[in-house]
Formats: structure tokens, C-alpha cells, sequence
């Protein structure tokens, strides 16, 4: 029997006919496209910010402001739980279960431009700071400085440090490494100053190449992202972004 068309109802290869009324509708493609990808993609999408915005995060390096503990090239992992749980994609603190330690190496929004940097805590808040010559003094008690060999850090050569010199900085039971320039620019010398209840004074480890709490100010308590725990990977920018593969998964002191 055969159809209006000519077409054999009963051929099983025969291409079905479409009903009357009932054309090919691009829009339902486009919602199976929505829910059998993109949607899927966009939740992970969502997940993954929001999980960098208030869990861990990575921050690349671009500059040598924290030579020799942090180098260009620098990929860091970034505990965004360290001190407190904000909101994702906010500053809104949702818990508080500690404060910035003297020393840390803390990622934070610059006061000034809005940038986001990486520097270490120096002062804490209520502590007198100042700083006379290279020598950091922190509520009248001065540091001490012994030399170090640039062999001492990993990834780390003599070019790199552009004529400075490596000294491990003690304050009481705290130590570390910090690179002071042979001719440093202004900065060397600094305070008094009084760190006020909600700020933290925060400079480079390459003292004398770092703008830093010196030129903006304490940097409140609630600029503060989290702590920078370790190098994920490193790339030398110096030659042509070759692997520092010894600074790969190294904490931060």
C-alpha cells in the first residue's frame, strides 16, 4: 500500500514523515543544550569561584617586592579560612576565629589602588613601629641581623639579587630572611608610628624595593584575604618562564 506521497508506509527504511503541524523547533535545542550542558557548566563555573573566593585561592606574583621568600614568577596557594569565613564574592565575615600573627605572609587589598598584594605582617595592632637604618624595632626591642648565602634559598641566584644582600632578621622567637639593597632608595628610615586597634602594618621582605605599609599605612583588619601558605609552582621570568622545579610545593616561612 503505498502513501499519498508515493511512499511505502510499510518500508522499514523509509524516512518517517514529520506530522502535519509540527516542524523541527530550534528552541527546543536550545533548551536541551541548556540543561544537558550549559547549565551544568555554569553551576561548576559558580562553585569554583565561590569556592576560591572563600576557601583557597592562588595568586600569582608579578614583582620582587618579597625577594627572597617570594620570587616573580611565583604561583602561591592562599588560605582564605586562615583568620575568618566571609561571604563568597563579598567582604562580609560570616565567623572570626583568629588574627594576623606577626609574620605571616598575608594576601590583602591595598588601601591605596585597590590592587591586591602579598607582604608580610610587621606590626600588630597597638605595637610601635619603626624602622632606623635596615633595623625593624617593634615596641623598643630591635631586631638583629646575621648574613645569609643566596645558596640558601631555593631558585634563588646571586643575579636575582641585583647587587643586595640576604640577612636572617630575628625579633625575639620570629626569624626571617629579608634582602637589603646596597643602595637602597627611600625608606630605610621610618616612624614611630602607633598601629591603630583594627590595623596591621605590613612590608616586603625585599626591604628596600617594596611599596609597602611604609607609603599607604596599616592595612585594615578587613582588607585582610587570608594567608599565603606555600609556592604551587614557579616560573622564571628571567628565562623564558622555565620551571623552578625546586620551589614547586614549598611552604612559606
Amino acid at each position: 500500500m503505498h502513501s499519498r506521497r508515493g511512499v511505502d508506509e510499510n518500508d522499514p527504511y523509509a524516512a518517517p514523515i514529520p506530522a502535519a503541524g509540527t516542524p523541527d523547533r530550534p528552541a527546543g535545542r536550545l533548551t536541551a543544550l541548556w540543561r544537558e550542558w550549559l547549565r551544568p557548566l555554569l553551576a561548576m563555573a559558580l562553585f569554583l569561584t565561590a569556592f576560591r573566593s572563600a576557601v583557597a585561592d592562588w595568586n600569582d606574583v608579578p614583582t620582587g617586592s618579597m625577594k627572597p621568600t617570594v620570587l616573580e614568577g611565583d604561583r602561591l596557594l592562599v588560605d582564605r579560612r586562615a583568620y575568618d569565613l566571609k561571604l563568597p564574592f563579598t567582604r562580609i565575615h560570616l565567623a572570626e576565629w583568629a588574627a594576623p600573627r606577626r609574620g605571616d605572609v598575608v594576601v590583602f587589598v591595598s588601601p591605596e589602588s585597590g590592587e591586591r598584594l602579598v607582604k608580610r605582617v610587621v606590626g600588630l595592632p597597638g605595637d610601635r613601629l619603626e624602622l632606623s637604618g635596615h633595623r625593624l624595632v617593634v615596641n623598643g626591642r630591635a631586631a638583629t641581623y646575621e648574613p645569609v648565602a643566596p645558596e640558601a634559598v631555593a631558585g634563588l641566584s646571586a643575579e636575582a639579587l641585583g647587587g643586595g644582600r640576604l640577612f636572617v632578621e630575628r625579633l625575639g622567637e620570629e626569624s626571617r630572611t629579608v634582602l637589603l639593597s646596597a643602595a637602597p632608595p627611600a625608606g630605610r628610615a621610618f616612624g614611630p608610628v602607633v598601629i591603630p586597634p583594627d590595623g596591621y602594618f605590613m612590608m616586603g621582605d625585599n626591604r628596600d624595593r617594596s611599596h609597602d605599609s611604609r607609603w599607604f599605612g596599616p592595612v585594615p583588619r578587613d582588607l585582610v584575604l587570608g594567608r599565603a601558605i606555600g609556592v604551587v609552582l614557579s616560573l622564571d621570568p628571567e628565562r623564558a618562564y622555565r620551571p623552578r622545579l625546586a620551589r614547586f610545593f614549598e611552604p612559606l616561612g
